[in-house]
């Protein structure tokens, strides 16, 4: 058995945190020492889980966590390749949507079983597991990917900041550095505040979008063959597999991984093998239920694309502002871009706050080392703000757009750096006990990770040559 030291945050109510019992010989394997900072410490089991509740009631106290991670799978990222794939393809490429998503179900389910049951999230498991500069290499690669990501959050909301309010790129650029504030005033009031906060922002992308569908009027029977029939021509047409990879690398967020391993250890449950069970349990459904909405989200933008620009003709919208433009007119309806730029505001927001999170997670965990939060959080900021500064002063919207292209390859060539570790710590007995993937789910995490590993250095390369 082991403990965690009562004395990692002087004064802080969650200080003293319940003892657990591990799988493994965490001597021999190096899971965890005595003393060592958990993930999130400030708010690690901080969330109690009553133990006579019926179902309902359980699931109540363990949602949450899905919905921070689901923020990934529809930030301004996606937005660029959903807009691209509708208006080329019109609905052809649904079926790359629900692909990744299936996926993402896959891959966060491994997450959150690798934090609850060994206590670890993916980051400090990397730095258990690995030597010192591999660790070191991994942790280099995860802050590029999650500066790469932040980019894209970034530009994202100054982009909608623009088109709402007719604010300067580069003055939006800047205002984006004060979501700092709010996630720390956030944080001090309970983590609880933080995941209501993103839900509420979830729920504004998907009634702004719901409102986009219904005046967009697509067909159904497109939808439903675009989703249920998938083409051989994704295949065969190499500008269509060149945005289905583009899809894929934006839905799949290595940062995700790391935070969500560690956020499912907000919840204080039982640390036995009953307890693990359950909490593995209702946070499978937690997340299985908010990647869903998560698909409808991106399924939407693809769907009001397919059904506005390519309807008319018009197969090269790719960037947010030209169908920030043209939706209303296109529409006929006068509130139509207006709501699309504000589901895009919501987006960015939404994903910051999750961005730098995932950021504290991935300095503590792989160098476990801990900086106050403000300055972990002016840090990853100012990464991310100064880029985007330099391009919008410099080149304006069409650098932006470029930029937020050259952010989702990064993310892409990063992200097996974080998969395949993942399915390797699941996938061993020793790590998980009786809690390991079974094979059917072993088998399916390996050949997504190699199939991720594939798509996204083909990805890699074509950026090269384009």
């Amino acid at each position: 058995m082991y403990t965690y030291a009562n004395s990692l945050d002087s004064g802080s109510e969650h200080c003293k945190l319940p003892m657990a019992t591990e799988p493994m010989n965490v001597k021999e394997h190096g899971w965890h020492s005595v003393g060592e900072h958990p993930s999130l410490p400030e708010v690690h089991s901080s969330m109690p889980v009553p133990k006579s509740s019926k179902f309902l009631g359980k699931l109540v106290a363990f949602a949450g966590p899905g919905f921070l991670v689901a923020v990934g799978y529809m930030d301004p990222g996606n937005w660029a390749t959903d807009l691209a794939g509708g208006s080329k393809y019109n609905y052809t490429l649904l079926s790359v949507i629900m692909l990744s998503n299936l996926m993402a179900v896959l891959l966060q389910s491994l997450a959150l079983r690798l934090g609850i049951v060994t206590g670890r999230d993916l980051a400090q498991a990397c730095r258990d597991h690995f030597s010192r500069p591999v660790t070191i290499v991994f942790w280099v690669l995860a802050e590029i990917a999650i500066a790469a990501c932040d980019l894209a959050e970034v530009i994202g909301s100054a982009i909608a900041l623009n088109l709402l309010f007719h604010i300067p790129l580069v003055w939006g650029v800047c205002l984006t550095a004060l979501d700092v504030l709010v996630i720390l005033f956030l944080q001090q009031k309970g983590f609880r505040l933080i995941e209501a906060f993103v839900i509420a922002l979830i729920g504004t992308i998907g009634v702004c979008f719901a409102l986009e569908v219904f005046f967009a009027r697509p067909s159904m029977a497109g939808i439903l063959h675009g989703f249920f029939v998938p083409s051989t021509q994704i295949i065969r047409d190499p500008g269509m597999l060149y945005i289905a990879i583009g899809i894929l690398g934006a839905t799949v967020m290595p940062h995700n991984l790391y935070l969500h391993s560690a956020i499912v250890q907000t919840r204080r449950f039982e640390r036995t093998s009953a307890g693990k069970r359950e909490a593995i349990r209702f946070c499978t459904i937690d997340s299985t239920v908010a990647l869903t909405l998560a698909l409808f989200v991106n399924a939407a933008i693809l769907i009001v694309s397919a059904a506005t620009f390519h309807r008319n003709g018009l197969t090269e919208v790719a960037e947010i502002q030209d169908a920030y433009k043209l939706l209303t007119p296109l529409l006929g309806v006068s509130g139509a871009s207006a709501i699309f730029a504000l589901a895009l505001l919501a987006s960015g927001q939404n994903s910051t706050l999750t961005g730098t999170l995932a950021g504290q997670i991935v300095m503590e965990g792989f160098l476990n080392i801990r900086l106050r939060p403000w300055l972990r959080r002016l840090i990853t900021r100012a990464i991310a703000i100064l880029p985007a500064v330099i391009v919008t002063l410099f080149w304006g919207e069409s650098g932006t757009a470029k930029l937020l292209i050259f952010s989702q390859v990064v993310l892409s060539v990063q992200l097996s750096f974080a998969v395949f570790p993942l399915v390797l710590f699941t996938s061993d007995k020793r790590k998980m006990g009786e809690f390991v993937s079974p094979l059917w789910m072993k088998s399916l995490a390996w050949v997504t990770a190699i199939l991720i590993a594939v798509l996204n250095a083909w990805l890699l390369i074509q950026s090269i040559r384009g």
